[in-house]
């Protein structure tokens, strides 16, 4: 636990706990507005349900971009109760955007479980993540808070980048020529986007200044550049028992993740032998994928991984700590961005 968490008396773990007991009813009670077919599909992605209805206990995510919502609502001196919408619209926003990933991924296990579109068809998991979509704007525009217009226009803006993201993630598949510079683009779009829009939107509707706005905002959008540096470290080096996700993952499918877009374009011997596997047409068997990591480390591309998640979290807490926040919700943001970038799942 951190000096700053001590100092409170409650771990990042604490706030993530107490944002679920907010936001779970109204992610519940909104799921349940869906029609049948989409409700069953999206209840067994959360880990409500099983395919047969069966209730169930399953993993249903790390929940940091509600929480986010939550506490950037009360560091500017808002209620987090009146941004339970945002957090909810937030939430299912990120999971339409896993629904899509895992098919465009070939991705057939999330949270321990097989994903939904194995379990159900690709087009029903797809029709789904539309109807998370759909649903988050009408939970926000639903909610009666004086800021709905701007709420919606910075979380479209944050869902358009997220899918130019994920637009070039999926050209990049097809290239040999992918640059760092175009991989970091990339994450920024794909995953920072969100974080910020989470961290900006819940600062909107608990009345904050443009400042803290600002500030907030860029503290997420760095956190979530940071976020998505650990989780590719994840896809590659992550232990399947707590990820939820096979051994070297990325790399079995060939994922240009940042850590391997660094080592691809490092000009060493392991970034040019890793090329070469990644170029081998067929599936790569158990000792490849085991070479093709090592070889990734060998480029130097773990450590310089690391080292940048380490360096943007840096940034992301100067941005939080150097605007008019109140203390405790300032410090609940700062252990939980420590968690993001700090984890093993």
């Amino acid at each position: 636990m951190s000096t700053v968490e001590m100092a409170r008396g409650q771990s990042a773990r604490d706030v993530l706990a107490w944002s679920r007991t907010l936001v779970d009813p109204a992610m519940r009670a909104a799921i349940g507005t869906l029609r049948p077919a989409m409700r069953r599909i999206a209840g067994y992605h959360f880990g409500w349900w099983d395919a047969d209805g069966t209730p169930a206990t399953g993993d249903g995510g790390k929940a940091i971009r509600p929480a986010l919502v939550l506490v950037s609502a009360e560091a500017v001196g808002g209620d987090a109760a009146a941004a339970v919408p945002g957090a909810v619209a937030v939430e299912l926003v990120h999971n339409f955007s896993l629904l899509h990933d895992d098919i465009m991924d070939g991705d057939v296990t999330r949270r321990h479980r097989p994903t939904a579109w194995t379990v159900f068809g690709q087009a029903p998991a797809i029709l789904a993540g539309d109807a998370l979509l759909s649903l988050g704007f009408d939970v926000l525009a639903a909610c009666g808070h004086p800021a709905v217009p701007e709420a919606g226009r910075r979380l479209n803006e944050a869902v358009q980048e997220l899918i130019d993201g994920q637009s070039a993630d999926l050209e990049f598949e097809e290239r040999d020529d992918v640059r760092l510079t175009e991989c970091l683009s990339m994450a920024e779009a794909k995953t920072a986007a969100l974080l910020g829009g989470a961290c900006g939107l819940g600062a909107l509707l608990g009345g904050g200044t443009p400042g803290q706005i600002a500030a907030l905002t860029e503290f997420g959008r760095r956190t979530g550049l940071a976020f998505q540096f650990v989780d590719d470290l994840l896809g590659i080096w992550g232990d399947p028992a707590v990820t939820g996700k096979p051994v070297h993952s990325d790399l079995a499918s060939r994922k240009k993740s940042l850590p391997v877009i660094a080592a691809l374009t490092s000009g060493t011997p392991a970034g040019i032998e890793l090329a070469a596997l990644y170029r081998r047409q067929g599936p790569l068997s158990p000792a490849e994928l085991a070479h093709a990591a090592d070889l990734v480390d060998a480029a130097g591309a773990r450590t310089w991984a690391r080292a940048r998640a380490d360096a943007l979290l840096t940034q992301a807490l100067r941005r939080l700590h150097a605007a008019d926040l109140s203390l405790v919700p300032a410090a609940q943001l700062h252990a939980v961005a420590r968690l993001a970038t700090h984890r093993h799942h």
